[in-house]
């Protein structure tokens, strides 16, 4: 084991490297020690500027794949011995102060086999965190102790206030794997993810995962002050800088700045992705599947338009991929949210009721594009079937530069909500009435809203319809009724398919003249056999 670096040691190291996009210079303003167990490179200057320059730099060579440290030994680390590694808090990025939220690392393993550098940058200064074998337990028998001090982190967690009793146990927001990043939301539940950037997905090739190969970590010492992280992004199509302003809210809030530069021609850019999974809910009751009631990380697509239109699109889980695309200039904002808050529609102690939603909200002007829908077929929840993301109207061509400024707000909610009622149930059964033989090839959908938009239905002094257009086939028997025992809203009728194409519906409750509730919108593929 090797001695530890105390603060004298670490103050009196004024060897300084260079590296690309980090600049040496003189310690004028010495790095406060983040850990006396942490072993530390030397100091070099940084800047968000010197980063977008490696970047844009970067773009300009060929693409270098990130490191693999001994693949025969960590492919081996598989998700059993994986969870069996655990990082000491001791050794935690600011465990004594005086960041106010320590960091901790993660281990490589099968899942997560490359390695990135990770910094602490402070005063405008990083140093370079040195893996050590020694910052992890792990059963004295593991595969991983035949690793070197060259290997590096899979990546970082930043733990709950050091205010807090029970830091040590409790995360916020993790950035594991590819460009991937996720966030508990003011329910303390981890759920869905967010990516950096998508690259050509769901096309006919496959799909590119960038990396996020270098962070610099940033500490506050205040409550309520963001802590700043930055990244550099790298993969076969393009590079990129990213600034993420971070805050711990009642959930979590995250400005992101970000500059990309094109190698190559790419046939499916998508800014600011979301990555979700979605098996089955009350849309979809599959039979002996499951025993549950429902299985979702998120329930549906929500998206503001430029023009102030609410659109809400339950989540599919389809039998084929299908991309679905909402064309809109200047979006207010977009995001897979968890609407269903009842336990008893999961029974399960996953916490699925608490997994949060995830908003993003343009900060400049996006321009012409489409909020795109990403549906994979799935069979078990561990698989993420569901990603969303805005793509502009322009090709992406080599040369490019692309800069974004945008917030992921990770809540319990979206963090606008609308004055119009809520879609709350999409249900979909056999048309027709009860008791009488039903039409073959006729399927009765009811749309349950919610919300204070709705409540001069109960006083009969607004007269209200439900406003109902279809891609093809037909609609009839349309009607809408309180539901008993709650102050919900449905909206029924029945749908016949023309052939067994998918048909694109759109309803919304209208009251006099004016839109009391969101725009419901779904993709109803016709079963084979009707």
């Amino acid at each position: 084991m090797k001695a530890p670096i105390s603060r004298r040691a670490f103050l009196r190291d004024t060897t300084l490297l260079t590296l690309a996009g980090l600049v040496p210079g003189p310690m004028r303003n010495a790095l406060a020690a983040p850990s006396a167990a942490l072993r530390l490179g030397p100091a070099l200057v940084f800047s968000y500027e010197t980063l977008t320059e490696r970047a844009k730099a970067l773009a300009k060579k060929p693409h270098t794949p990130p490191p693999r440290p001994l693949p025969q030994v960590v492919q081996r680390i598989d998700y059993e011995a994986w969870g069996q590694i655990r990082y000491r808090t001791e050794s935690a990025l600011f465990a004594e102060g005086p960041g106010l939220y320590p960091a901790t690392f993660f281990h490589v393993g099968q899942f997560f086999q490359k390695s990135v550098k990770i910094h602490v940058l402070e005063n405008g200064q990083a140093r370079e965190i040195l893996y050590n074998n020694d910052y992890f337990v792990m059963p004295k028998d593991s595969i991983a102790h035949k690793l070197s001090d060259k290997t590096g982190f899979a990546g970082f967690r930043l733990q709950e206030s050091r205010n807090r009793e029970d830091w040590r146990t409790q995360d916020w927001i993790a950035f594991l794997g590819a460009s991937y990043f996720r966030a508990i939301g003011a329910l303390n539940q981890y759920g869905l993810s967010a990516r950096g950037i998508i690259v050509d997905a769901a096309e006919p090739k496959p799909e590119e995962f960038p990396d996020f190969t270098e962070f610099f970590i940033e500490e506050t010492d205040n409550e309520g002050d963001p802590v700043h992280v930055y990244a550099l992004l790298d993969g076969p199509s393009l590079t990129g800088a990213y600034h993420f302003a971070i805050k711990r809210t009642e959930g979590v809030v995250q400005d992101i700045e970000a500059q990309l530069f094109l190698r190559k021609d790419v046939g499916r850019l998508g800014f600011a992705p979301l990555t979700s999974m979605y098996w089955f809910s009350e849309t979809e009751k599959r039979r002996l599947e499951d025993w549950r009631p429902e299985v979702h990380d998120s329930d549906g697509l929500a998206i503001w338009t430029g023009g102030g239109e609410r659109l809400w699109r339950p989540l599919v889980n389809p039998s084929y991929p299908v991309t679905s695309s909402f064309v809109d200039k200047s979006p207010k904002g977009f995001g897979l949210l968890q609407r269903d808050r009842v336990f008893e529609d999961y029974l399960d102690g996953v916490n699925y009721e608490r997994r949060p939603s995830l908003w993003v909200e343009p900060l400049e002007d996006w321009g012409a594009g489409a909020v795109q829908l990403v549906e994979l077929p799935t069979d078990d929840e561990i698989h993420d079937n569901i990603v969303a993301y805005w793509r502009p109207a322009e090709p992406a061509k080599v040369g490019n530069t692309y800069r974004l400024r945008y917030r992921l707000h990770w809540l319990a909610d979206e963090p606008y909500p609308a004055a119009v009622a809520r879609c709350v149930a999409t249900r979909i059964g056999r048309g027709g009435q009860p008791g009488k033989p039903r039409p073959k090839g006729v399927y009765k959908f009811s749309v349950e809203f919610a919300g204070a938009a709705l409540d001069p239905l109960w006083g009969d002094t607004v007269k209200a319809e439900p406003v109902i257009t279809t891609s093809s086939g037909t609609v009839g028997g349309a009607f809408m009724e309180p539901i008993p025992g709650t102050k919900r809203w449905r909206a029924i009728f029945d749908l016949t398919p023309q052939g067994g194409e998918p048909v694109e519906l759109r309803l919304y409750i209208r009251g006099n003249g004016d839109a009391l509730t969101e725009t419901w919108l779904y993709q109803f593929r016709p079963p084979a056999g009707g």
